[in-house]
């Protein structure tokens, strides 16, 4: 009896699933013959397999069983869900027919198989063919056999033979070796352009805002922007990603199989090259910003994986999602317990927040209108606040920066500065990591603060009722800042403009609401 290999997704990791064939033919019970019956605790869709594949193997002349047939998915304590095992039932059952060949054997047990058939035994798309080849080179197997429209996302793993097919009769071909199908090439090492439908320097009159926003993505910071309506955030929210460093070959890779396990890989695309920017709507549930569901996926926090989450009008948001994102900002995943299983999501983002002073959109200027400000920002809980590293106030535009021609900082300077504060980072720290990901025991060693710099922050520990965690964010942003100006000490200086990127925190402590806020519009 021959195995064919296949993979079941377990979030965004793919566990191996055997397709076992037996064929048996009972003189005694004509009833059964040409049966074909699956267990394995498949669920409805892979069930429906069977009619799939009777159709697909008709269609594309080629014999079906005769006798009682059983499939057996292993392991059989593992729900199977989809329908990304009809091609290796297809081939398991001419394997047992004497359609594909013993000298097959040897292919059989080098590669891995899956896609979903069509009636006309052509072969569909799958999600999760990016998890697949990884683990197929983690088992030290040849290859995988994938519809031809998942090929070039399977061959973003290296070190692997990828075989696209287009029809179910080419895999048996090639199984038999009487069709040759070309490996599907490694994508091409180019980088994405850089370019945003938004450019920094088409925002007026925000030059403090815009040197925030570059700093945050310098050093991978969250932020949050507080402003009146028509302020320019959310503009600088979206021209952010391109001012944003290029995703290394291995961030590609991270986020291919996230966006390969639902799916959402573009049409003839390899790695995706671009960091992801998302931006759900302030009505969406716990489920989708975090993951979730019976079937547990992704949500929007794991889809920003090395790339932005931009929460609009933040306060709108539910407050037990924003909480759930408190975990993930904090660790970098997402943990999502079953009671079939714990599966674990990565989620490095970079949290990018906007919102109104109050509910009315404006500053507060009354005594009233403070109040109501405090209760609006008091939907934001300390701890979510103190994962998000900048506080920044973005005020109104003046109309003589409106009508000015003269233009500020562009996209193409300040993501010169943010490489070159990218460079001085890995120097000192090593690839990928970031001042925002630096440990307390690294911020000792790489922002040591003496004297005047140190003073500072003890003084704003005491007046402002800095939490522990935010006085290590403290120290984060005042090393990028320093890294930023191309200083190599951390300054006073640079720890009082990280200190002024702390506006909530001074609101927290029980300063007035217009010393906070208001009074610096």
């Amino acid at each position: 009896m021959q195995r064919f290999l296949s993979f079941a997704l377990r979030g965004i990791d793919a566990v191996p699933i055997e397709i076992e064939c037996d064929e048996r033919t009972e003189e005694d019970d004509s009833s059964d013959a040409g049966s074909i019956s699956l267990v394995g605790l498949p669920d409805a869709s892979v069930r429906e397999s069977v009619h799939r594949v009777r159709s697909a193997l008709w269609n594309s002349e080629l014999p079906t069983p005769r006798g009682k047939c059983v499939i057996n998915l292993a392991p059989a304590d593992l729900r199977k869900e989809g329908p990304v095992y009809d091609l290796p039932i297809a081939l398991a059952l001419l394997r047992t027919l004497g359609v594909i060949g013993d000298r097959a054997d040897d292919r059989i047990a080098s590669f891995g198989l899956a896609g979903e058939l069509a009636l006309d035994g052509g072969l569909r798309p799958i999600r999760g063919a990016t998890s697949f080849a990884a683990y197929a080179k983690r088992a030290g197997l040849r290859g995988v056999i994938v519809p031809l429209e998942n090929a070039p996302e399977a061959a973003a793993v290296e070190g692997i033979e990828v075989y696209g097919v287009a029809k179910v009769s080419e895999a048996v071909g090639f199984l038999n070796g009487m069709y040759d199908i070309p490996v599907e090439p490694p994508p091409a090492p180019c980088p994405p352009p850089f370019g945003a439908a938004i450019d920094f320097a088409e925002i007026r009159g925000q030059e403090a805002a815009k040197r925030a926003v570059a700093l945050a993505a310098a050093g991978g910071h969250n932020i949050l922007l507080i402003g009146p309506a028509g302020s320019g955030k959310t503009m600088m929210a979206r021209a952010l990603p391109a001012i944003l460093p290029p995703l290394s070959s291995d961030e590609s890779l991270d986020v291919t199989r996230i966006y390969s396990s639902i799916g959402a890989v573009p049409r003839g695309a390899g790695l995706i090259r671009e960091r992801p920017f998302r931006s759900p709507h302030h009505s969406a549930s716990s489920a989708a910003i975090v993951g979730g569901g019976s079937t547990p996926r992704p949500g929007e926090v794991s889809l920003a994986h090395h790339g932005v989450l931009f929460l609009d009008e933040l306060p709108e948001f539910p407050r037990v999602a924003l909480e759930c994102l408190r975990e993930p900002l904090e660790d970098g995943f997402v943990t999502i317990a079953r009671a079939s299983g714990t599966l674990r999501f990565p989620a490095r983002t970079m949290l990018v927040a906007a919102m109104n002073p109050t509910h009315a959109g404006g500053f507060a200027h009354s005594s009233g209108e403070r109040r109501a400000q405090e209760r609006y920002i008091g939907r934001l809980s300390g701890p979510l606040l103190d994962r998000i590293d900048l506080h920044v106030e973005v005020r109104a535009v003046p109309f003589a920066s409106l009508a000015s021609t003269r233009q500020g900082a562009s996209s193409a300077e300040l993501r010169s500065k943010v490489l070159d504060a990218r460079g001085a980072m890995e120097g000192r720290q090593g690839p990928g990591r970031t001042n925002a990901r630096l440990s307390g025991k690294e911020l000792d060693k790489h922002c040591a603060l003496e004297g005047p710099a140190q003073r500072l922050l003890e003084s704003a520990m005491r007046d402002l009722g800095l939490s522990a965690r935010a006085y290590d964010r403290v120290r984060r942003v005042g090393r990028t800042i320093a890294d930023f100006d191309g200083v190599a000490k951390v300054t006073e200086a640079h720890v009082a403009e990280a200190i002024h990127y702390r506006v909530l925190d001074r609101l927290r402590a029980g300063n007035a609401a217009s010393t906070a806020i208001a009074g610096s519009a």
